[in-house]
């Protein structure tokens, strides 16, 4: 307790964890978070110029990045237009035959596709070729070059684009984002001593019994600081040690665990007093990175607590 003293003053604040007792912190104004605790980043990318255009040429990587009402916009779009100009490409091949007459014809003639007399019809033709559900009174038959060489048009087009957008939305649901809604992160951090030695810590723990394989916890301190050259950085990261080189940040998740990051010279923390720390504006990115038992993916997860924005309270067990 005396070195929580010469560290932060005597204006800390006190938890006394064997009374249960807490002392509310001042009160903080709302600051804008550079990193949103579902991990969104507040960043708009302005003056791109021509730029944009890389986002086209990298279609699906932009699709699979888009949000859920854009991306079933698109798939809802993509097969109606194509849909509507596959049956009108039938129903102009009938037209151009004269199959679409009813009238006229002797008994030895063959239409391109039987039964086939207007658009609608031309349009149950396309689903039932491009669906596979089978055929019953309409079929293409062998005199017809031209619906031969759009029918195998069609069965590579269909492919390509059950491929483009069923892959799109399959990896997109399979991404486990939401995976981070049972991951949790303490509302709080708490500066206290652990082992005789000064410590920021917080805790994180799993709520599903599927286990978070090679999990792996990275903690970065985001703000402004200026170079001794006088260069001015905005949004400098810095690295917080929570157990690089001990092995301590990797995590067997079966429990909660208490995330510890020792404030020493090594510190970004070490030259900041107590009151210091409460008026600072910096902001702690917890990542934590791991495989999903369930898909087997490697995925970066962040919890609705993965940012720590001042939420500090200096503690003292038994004061």
């Amino acid at each position: 307790m005396s070195a929580l003293r010469r560290k932060f003053g005597e204006d800390y604040q006190v938890v006394n964890t064997s009374r249960s007792m807490t002392f509310s912190a001042p009160a903080k104004r709302k600051r804008q978070r550079f990193v949103e605790k579902n991990g969104r980043c507040n960043v708009q990318h302005g003056n791109l110029g021509g730029e944009t255009s890389r986002y086209l040429s990298d279609l699906f990587t932009t699709l699979v990045d888009l949000k859920w009402r854009w991306n079933l916009l698109i798939f809802i779009l993509t097969y109606t237009v194509a849909w509507l100009v596959m049956a009108s490409m039938w129903w102009v091949i009938a037209y151009i035959r004269g199959d679409l007459s009813t009238t006229g014809h002797d008994p030895s003639y063959t239409p391109c596709v039987a039964n086939v007399y207007n658009f609608p019809s031309a349009f149950l033709f396309f689903i039932e070729t491009e669906a596979t559900i089978g055929y019953g009174s309409r079929y293409i038959t062998e005199k017809c070059p031209e619906g031969i060489i759009l029918f195998l048009f069609q069965s590579l087009l269909g492919s390509i684009v059950d491929a483009f957008l069923i892959g799109c939305m399959f990896i997109k649901m399979s991404q486990p984002k939401k995976r981070a809604e049972t991951l949790m992160f303490s509302q709080d951090a708490v500066i206290s001593q652990r082992d005789g030695k000064l410590c920021l810590m917080f805790r994180v723990g799993n709520l599903r019994n599927s286990h978070m394989v090679s999990a792996q916890i990275r903690c970065k301190l985001i703000k402004s600081r200026q170079t001794p050259e006088g260069e001015f950085l905005p949004l400098d990261q810095c690295e917080l040690d929570v157990g690089f080189g001990t092995g301590a940040d990797q995590l067997f998740l079966v429990s909660p665990l208490t995330i510890c990051h020792e404030i020493n010279t090594n510190s970004p923390f070490f030259d900041l007093s107590q009151r210091s720390l409460m008026n600072e504006q910096f902001e702690i990115v917890v990542i934590l990175e791991g495989i999903v038992e369930t898909t087997g993916e490697s995925e970066i997860l962040y919890s609705h607590f993965c940012l720590l924005c001042c939420n500090i309270w200096i503690a003292a067990p038994g004061a």
